[in-house]
């Protein structure tokens, strides 16, 4: 049961990263279809990730109140239709409309996701649990873009956005299926809306919880940069083409992969600040070779993209325990400490790749310099949260 459980919520928290990293490589595209620059385009991304951020403050409330499992299949049902909608649009206007759409619908499975695992686990195998689902989710990022690469050169880009509307098909039916209700009767809050601003105020009071997401949504800034910057980096510093975004996004996530199934291994032997530290030494490791490499040399594969499966590796392993150490601070309160948590991070993730990375992507030393600075404030972040 748990391994059905740790797919379905790694297949829920991929909706979101499969409709950010699919349509990439149509970026080109889209921009000839429409008449529109490159910062045009970029918007529909960027309104995108600051919908997806925005609508994580409610899905945890919504889902203490009215339970887990009516959340994602509403938020599924319009998923679809905006995925629909994107591949039939017939101006800039109506995609970015549809993007809009999908990003507020797109982020209940991650955040409702943390919920059921607090619901049914803790300690350490919630950690483990969380692990693995990072683990499996990985892989929608790596394997996005390179779908997204031959979607286009074969049927174009409309094609991305009805292949993201199957695959919600696909998870609404799984859910509805295989998804039971977590969060029984007696433990749902009513929906007073001065209660539920009672308890936004005292989470968002916390400084210890906002440090925390804080460190990591930041760290994940150093992810978010060469998201942001992913067509510009593949297609235009390292000069290749459409169905080479594989280059890129493979090594991020096979080092999120191994990183996340080493941070599972190690829960019951290592503290949960252990592997925080170890995270950091590792990722400034990767960010200082990637700053040295790229000062002395021109950026190519292999060694461009070398440092970025070490620094991804070693933020996997914070994410779990940084992600329960916060959470475990409202148990009571688990769904919204979740959409928090997951919003602070998310505007982080959008103000990076959508604000940073236009006035880095240029370069792939201002690329490197942008990681290693995420990873100094992430630093900054952490540091007072364990005296906290």
């Amino acid at each position: 049961m748990n391994i059905l459980l740790t797919v379905l919520l790694a297949g829920l928290t991929m909706v979101g990263p499969l409709a950010i990293d699919t349509y990439l490589p149509s970026f080109p595209a889209i921009a000839n279809e429409f008449g529109a620059t490159p910062i045009a385009i970029q918007q529909t991304l960027s309104l995108f990730l600051f919908c997806f951020a925005f609508m994580m403050l409610f899905y945890g409330t919504l889902s203490d109140t009215l339970g887990r499992r009516p959340v994602i299949l509403w938020s599924l049902v319009l998923y679809i239709i905006a995925s629909v909608g994107g591949a039939l649009a017939g101006s800039l206007g109506l995609l970015l409309a549809c993007r809009v759409l999908q990003g507020l619908s797109s982020g209940a499975g991650s955040v409702v996701g943390r919920a059921i695992v607090q619901d049914r686990f803790e300690g350490a195998d919630a950690q483990k649990i969380l692990g693995h689902i990072m683990m499996v989710f990985g892989l929608a990022p790596a394997l996005a873009p390179i779908l997204g690469g031959w979607l286009q050169v074969s049927l174009g880009w409309r094609a991305i956005f009805w292949f993201l509307a199957l695959f919600g098909v696909v998870m609404l039916f799984a859910v509805w299926r295989w998804l039971p209700e977590s969060l029984p009767q007696a433990k749902r809050h009513p929906f007073e809306l001065k209660l539920i601003a009672a308890n936004y105020l005292k989470v968002l009071r916390h400084r210890r919880f906002l440090l925390l997401s804080a460190a990591l949504g930041v760290a994940f800034g150093g992810f978010a940069l060469y998201i942001g910057s992913a067509a510009y980096f593949v297609m235009n510093i390292l000069h290749l083409p459409e169905t080479a975004f594989g280059w890129l996004f493979i090594p991020l996530v096979a080092g999120m992969v191994v990183g996340s199934g080493l941070s599972g291994k190690l829960a019951r032997s290592r503290t949960q600040a252990q592997l925080v530290w170890i995270s950091y030494a590792g990722m400034a490791a990767a960010a200082l070779a990637n700053v040295a490499y790229t000062w002395f040399f021109p950026a190519e594969v292999p060694w461009a993209v070398l440092p970025l499966f070490f620094y991804s590796l070693a933020l996997a392993l914070a994410m779990p325990p940084l992600t329960l150490l916060a959470m475990n601070l409202f148990p009571d309160n688990s769904g919204l400490a979740a959409s928090l948590q997951s919003f602070i991070q998310m505007t982080l993730f959008a103000l990076v790749s959508g604000l940073v990375a236009p006035l880095l992507f240029d370069s792939a030393f201002k690329l490197a310099c942008g990681v290693l600075g995420c990873l100094v404030v992430s630093l900054l972040c952490w540091i007072p949260a364990r005296r906290v």
